[in-house]
């Protein structure tokens, strides 16, 4: 199992691959040979178990047979970052009071936290609009970065990186990941594969460098933390053929949506996705680091390339020494990683695509996976105009007018020559006099301060600045919701004639509301796409065919004139590359003097201020009330139909003043005017709580007209907030379950989506299917997920809030995938029996649902250990 190999001069410990497999190794997925690796390192006992079980798996292509992962590190970033600490703070006060030792509580792997979700556009359109955001974040989250700097003081192996640092992806392509690592274990020094978790759904980024991570909830990186590996079933592994090669004018963001639309024609529910095929060799790091990062758009837990020429050379370009990139590739060789474009291992199922098929594309108005061509705006947005569209006013925004044009998110600002092609675009729409007309809202947020660096050597920020797309900051900005305010033009035409305006940014998602919660329309694009449709100021044209401006001697110009040559791309590229910038510029970031000057408390216990407004003490970081499983009988609370978004379930954008989380806050003494985001509140329960389903595109089945983040109580029939319904329900003694449609949790990692409906009381959610990271969040708050049968839907059930919902889940014959009975018994009498399936993949997810959560589980097992500090060092 293990032996030793010189690498650089200096013997290391490996798990010898080639040996443990023999001639099954070639025909193993890349991703299997990474997940075999791991177990027989860190398994123990039950290596052998799952090696023979991950062997077998050739045979069939599927297994049922679990298998335990330990990632190397946890990523976090600061919204994801700020409920675990929470939790964590929590965790301690309650195991103190229990007689333990707080101290126990450790992360046991290391924990990097990015900076990056919370950034707002305030400022736009000027130099100094940059300095003035990072000012107001600073202002507005003081109190929470405090706490963030509490966690680096008080915690082992937690390290905090400062706003202004960049995205969580972007600094781990750039900065944190390694591919391969060597690390001590127990006086000896081994060889191993960088691989990790994070709490972000588009985590998987880093897999277009071959690591191998993926995304969790904050409540599974908070298990991964204090030392219980992931259980994970031998995954399903799709493979994804490529052969050719991307055509001139076709981009990585082209390929991205592409491939996700594809991918979503099939389910991938806990499956892996691996691209393979020679026309992987012919896209660059950064080309798959896009294709990646859509991974939970198209559904699947990852988008793995392997391991290959363009992984080392990513490494060097970026700054890395060349004796770590030559250790890489020895290593990945050695142990059988390296990936081999003529190689056809067995998987699950195949696709097949071809890279020149590939065309100009954007997705949207409503999902990420709805491709469209380019030139198919207008009558992509039509069915979306309120009474066949608003009364036109020449010169100021009207139905298709865009509103917000964001190059933003670490989807398409991580890989340079993206950004490059913007501001080549720019650069000629500045020689032809043209501008954005006066209501578009236009920023530039990369995903790293070394995209300033290289920008400004070509000459190219200028050129940004000149149509409007200067650096707004280093964070996820608009792609997140935190678009700040429309321009008054684009909000009077609302107000007054109804319009519907349209967003078009550089991310990865376009739910409605989630840009901004005024907007319903978005399509995504690549960069240089975004600043042509925002210097077309509207959607309603063919972009590809009509004229999106006139020069100054009057000649119409179209996006032919403008965009730029892949020559041209790559000359400016090389041109403005300096492997010099990486250090420098991130080390700049994180010698931040406000961040350095922010006071942070250094105690064992975080000592809770009860007049806090960011910072609460969680009901459920506590060793719980024990299990939710049981025969029950419960009320529907919430009926839903398809597509419901963990962002429509826990909004992040701005915090209205007249909802109910609004008015919490301003009873509070809160500035009603300021009231910060829905992200950076995720620290206080009881904001977050009033905030859940109040989505204005949330429609609760239970009856008509009811509004977004309410319900009808059973008996009275009164109109209650949801947070005020669980409350008399709980009052009453009365169980309460969620009934929803397809897709149910899909989009962000957020675990808020899983605690917020915990807290109403919710003891099940039944739902026609589940998005993976959700169905664990919820897990993880011992909610059961129910899978309804097949073809039921919610309003087919015609389910009324006087209803009753029977749900026989016995936790002690409760085990992963198992039928358990509902019934659903009508308020005239009649009655309807469904056998539903328990959304439940490991017998560790059954432990965590019989212990009523994740967190009381792990509490438990705190308390009954022996007397020992545990840290990353000495795991």
């Amino acid at each position: 199992m293990r032996t030793t190999f010189d690498i650089n001069g200096v013997s290391h410990d490996i798990i010898d691959l080639p040996a443990e497999a023999g001639d099954c190794l070639v025909r193993m997925p890349y991703i299997h040979r990474i997940l075999l690796e791991n177990v027989l390192r860190t398994a123990g006992d039950d290596a052998f178990r799952a090696k023979d079980a991950m062997l077998a798996w050739l045979e069939t292509g599927q297994s049922d047979v679990e298998i335990p992962f330990l990632p190397n590190r946890v990523l976090m970033h600061d919204t994801t970052c700020g409920p675990a600490l929470v939790d964590i703070a929590g965790m301690r006060s309650a195991l103190a009071e229990a007689g333990g030792d707080p101290a126990l509580l450790n992360p046991v792997v290391p924990v990097d936290v990015s900076t990056d979700h919370s950034v707002a556009v305030d400022a736009f359109g000027t130099s100094a609009a940059l300095a003035r955001n990072m000012e107001r974040e600073y202002e507005r989250n003081a109190e929470r970065y405090s706490f963030m700097k509490w966690a680096t003081n008080s915690l082992a192996d937690f390290r905090a990186h400062p706003p202004g640092t960049g995205i969580m992806h972007t600094l781990n392509l750039e900065r944190l990941a390694t591919v391969a690592t060597s690390v001590q274990r127990d006086g000896r020094l081994w060889a191993m594969p960088d691989t990790l978790i994070g709490t972000d759904s588009h985590t998987p980024m880093i897999n277009g460098i071959g690591v191998l991570a993926w995304g969790v909830g904050g409540l599974e990186a908070e298990s991964v933390f204090f030392g219980m590996p992931v259980a994970l079933r031998v995954p399903d592994v799709v493979g994804v053929r490529l052969t050719g090669a991307l055509r001139e004018g076709v981009l990585a963001t082209d390929l991205a949506l592409v491939v996700t639309h594809l991918l979503r024609q099939i389910d991938l529910q806990d499956k892996f996705v691996e691209f393979y095929g020679p026309g992987v060799s012919n896209l660059t790091a950064g080309d798959r680091a896009v294709v990646a990062n859509m991974t939970p758009e198209f559904g699947a837990n990852s988008g793995y390339f392997p391991i290959d020429r363009q992984s080392v050379d990513y490494l060097l370009a970026t700054g890395r020494k060349s004796v770590h990139a030559a250790f890489v590739e020895a290593y990945a060789k050695r142990v059988g990683i390296w990936f081999d474009p003529n190689a056809n291992p067995r998987y699950t199922s195949t696709l097949d695509l071809d890279l020149s098929s590939v065309e100009p594309s954007l997705a949207g108005p409503r999902r990420p996976q709805d491709r469209i061509a380019v030139s198919e705006t207008r009558s992509a947005i039509a069915g979306m105009k309120k009474n066949g569209g608003a009364l036109s006013v020449e010169g100021e925004p009207n139905d298709g007018s865009v509103a917000i044009a964001a190059i933003t998110s670490c989807t398409n600002t991580s890989d340079p020559r993206l950004l490059i092609a913007a501001g080549l675009l720019a650069r000629k729409a500045k020689a032809y006099g043209l501008r954005p007309p006066h209501w578009v809202k236009t920023s530039t947020a990369p995903g790293s301060p070394t995209a300033e660096r290289y920008l400004v050597r070509a000459g190219l920020l200028s050129d940004l600045e000149s149509v409007g797309f200067g650096i707004v900051g280093y964070g996820c900005t608009t792609c997140i919701g935190n678009s700040g305010p429309l321009t008054e033009p684009v909000a009077d035409a609302m107000a007054k004639r109804g319009i519907l305006p349209v967003a078009v940014l550089s991310g990865n998602r376009n739910f409605p509301g989630r840009v901004h919660p005024q907007l319903e329309a978005g399509f995504l694009a690549s960069p240089p796409m975004v600043v042509a449709f925002a210097l077309a100021g509207t959607v309603e044209l063919d972009i590809m065919n009509d004229p999106i401006g006139v020069s100054q001697d009057g000649t119409p110009v179209t996006l032919s004139m403008l965009w730029p040559s892949a020559v041209e791309i790559d000359e400016a590229l090389a041109a403005a590359s300096k492997i010099e910038d990486f250090a420098p510029a991130y080390d700049a970031a994180e010698a931040s003097k406000a961040w350095k000057e922010l006071p942070a408390p250094t105690t064992t216990l975080f000592p809770w201020d009860e007049t806090s407004t960011y910072i609460r003490r969680p009901p459920f970081a506590s060793f719980g009330k024990g299990t939710k499983l049981g025969t029950y009988e419960a009320h529907p609370i919430l009926v839903v139909g398809d597509d419901i978004t963990t962002d429509h379930i826990s909004p992040a954008g701005a915090i209205p003043a007249k909802g109910d989380a609004g008015r919490h806050l301003i009873e509070r003494g809160e500035n009603p005017f300021d009231l910060n985001v829905f992200s950076s509140r995720r620290g206080n329960w009881e904001v977050m709580i009033r905030g859940l389903f109040t989505n204005k595109t949330v429609r609760n089945l239970l009856g008509h007209d009811i509004p977004p983040g309410a319900t009808i109580h059973a008996g009275s029939g009164d109109f209650l907030s949801l947070w005020d319904a669980a409350q008399r329900y709980q009052a009453e003694g009365r169980s309460v379950v969620v009934v929803a449609g397809e897709r149910y949790g899909m989009g962000s990692s957020r675990d808020w989506a899983a605690k917020g409906v915990a807290l109403l009381g919710v003891r099940a959610v039944l739902a026609t299917s589940f998005e993976r990271i959700h169905r664990w969040n919820l897990i993880g708050m011992g909610v059961l997920p129910l899978r309804l049968p097949q073809g039921v839907k919610p309003a087919d059930l015609g389910i009324s809030a006087d209803d009753v919902v029977v749900i026989d889940a016995d936790p002690q014959t409760m085990t992963p995938r198992c039928d358990v009975t509902v019934t659903i018994r009508k308020a005239d009498g009649t009655s309807t029996t469904l056998d539903a399936v328990a959304a439940i993949e490991t017998s560790a997810e059954v432990g965590i649902l019989r212990a009523g959560g994740v967190l009381p589980l792990i509490l438990k097992q705190l308390l009954n250990r022996p007397g020992r500090k545990v840290s990353g060092r000495d795991a």
